[in-house]
């Protein structure tokens, strides 16, 4: 049986009744919450290993949550659920530094997939890891910081995933679909945009260094520093 301890919040009685049923026979530990307000209540007093997290709920909605939660814990895996289909919200969710998107209505099977890919990232991002040089900055991927004298920088941490494989793999050509699966499970369309934004953040994040992600059309990307 699983230890592992979720926060969901969803305001559908019915929904959050058989998605909270069959997350605990699979042995999660599930608090349910059915507004904003509760749920971030449930939050401050810890214990959680991930998130799932409606969007559209009353009194403060998920995107609300996901920022509060996000000022305290920069570690804790999130998952959206929503109706919305709109590349901007998957975008504006993944921004706020969630780790997946899902969209209504889900298979409790991919639904369960993904809970069982980010939970054993988060374990396993609780390992001691080395740190990297990148041009001045030395990168914590741990606490998802650039370091340089006084200058820090924190990233999400998306970004930091993302930065950490590119440097893992240096001067290799990595396939766009290579890229999803190891960071996101997945490789389809909207996970593909999503990829493309967090490129283009580390490439102003890191304009200033001798750092290269080039672009292969067609086929991915290749990091070099």
């Amino acid at each position: 049986m699983s230890a592992f301890k979720i926060l969901y919040a969803e305001d559908d009685e019915t929904l959050a009744f058989l998605t909270k049923d069959n997350l605990e026979q699979q042995g999660y530990e599930v608090v349910h919450c059915a507004d904003g307000n509760s749920c971030l209540e449930s939050f401050s007093k810890g214990g959680f290993d991930i998130c799932i997290l409606d969007i559209m709920l009353p009194k403060r909605d998920g995107f609300e949550i996901a920022t509060e939660i996000r000022k305290t814990n920069l570690d804790v895996p999130i998952i959206f659920l929503s109706a919305k289909t709109l590349k901007e919200d998957r975008i504006k969710g993944l921004r706020l530094g969630a780790d997946d998107y899902l969209v209504k209505p889900f298979s409790i099977e991919e639904l369960l997939l993904k809970i069982e890919i980010f939970l054993k990232r988060s374990q396993k991002n609780k390992t001691p890891e080395k740190t990297y040089s990148v041009g001045k900055f030395q990168f914590d991927p741990r606490n998802y910081t650039l370091l340089q004298d006084d200058e820090k920088i924190t990233l999400t941490q998306r970004e930091a995933e993302l930065l950490q494989f590119f440097l893992d793999n240096k001067n290799v050509v990595l396939k766009r679909e290579e890229i999803l699966k190891a960071l996101w499970g997945d490789d389809d369309y909207f996970m593909g945009r999503s990829l493309d934004v967090f490129i283009s953040r580390l490439r102003k994040i890191l304009a200033n260094e001798p750092i290269a992600i080039e672009n292969l059309h067609g086929i991915g990307f290749r990091f070099s520093c």
